[in-house]
């Protein structure tokens, strides 16, 4: 069986449990906890060099990391991956923004303000990710303007890249009540079969 080395509170970590969730593709699951720095310790850096969650063992001693390639690796030949070659390109594209664009920002604010707890020697930092974070929400309320999704006008692994940490972007300080487009996205994915909350 799959087994998933995770901080489950992780969006990173979300997207890999709620795409084999809806594919119906069964995984143990193993907390590694980073405020505790347990990605750092040595048993863990041979599993994974770079030292970070999600990690998945494909079978015993093969790994893959990286949310996005860990959910490209089971959605290729399903309906959550486009077959046309343009589209697949788009889906790419999405996720490439997700994490260059969307999860530093949106997603750090979230650890800092909701698991770190952090204090006023972080205010510049929240501040600079809050004005970049509120950007890449720009970016997707005038995409979503005239389409239901974010590829092809269906639901595909571009929507679970970006729904992981935008539906828990309030916990960052985020106010998406300014975002009625990507509002109304996040039901339609909350409305997918199978859908599960991150807490499951």
């Amino acid at each position: 069986m799959l087994t998933l080395y995770e901080y489950a509170p992780s969006g990173n970590c979300y997207k890999i449990r709620l795409l084999l969730h809806q594919l119906g593709i069964p995984l143990t699951r193993i907390q590694v906890d980073i405020l505790k720095r347990e990605s750092r310790t040595p048993e863990f850096l041979a599993k994974n060099p770079n030292g970070r969650v999600p990690l998945l063992e494909l079978e015993p001693g093969k790994f893959l990391a990286e949310s996005n390639a860990i959910i490209y690796y089971f959605a290729e030949g399903t309906p959550f991956f486009p077959e046309d070659r343009l589209e697949k390109a788009e889906v790419m594209s999405w996720m490439f923004f997700e994490q260059y664009s969307h999860e530093p920002y949106i997603a750090t604010n979230r650890f800092l303000i909701s698991y770190k707890k952090a204090g006023p020697e972080y205010a510049d930092t929240i501040a600079k990710n809050q004005k970049l974070g509120c950007a890449a929400l720009n970016v997707m309320e005038k995409h979503l303007s005239n389409q239901d999704f974010f590829v092809g006008n269906r639901y595909t692994i571009a929507d679970i890249a970006l729904f992981a940490y935008t539906h828990v972007a309030h916990e960052g300080d985020f106010d998406l009540s300014t975002y009625p487009k990507i509002l109304a996205w996040i039901a339609r994915v909350q409305a997918q079969p199978l859908h599960m909350p991150i807490t499951a």
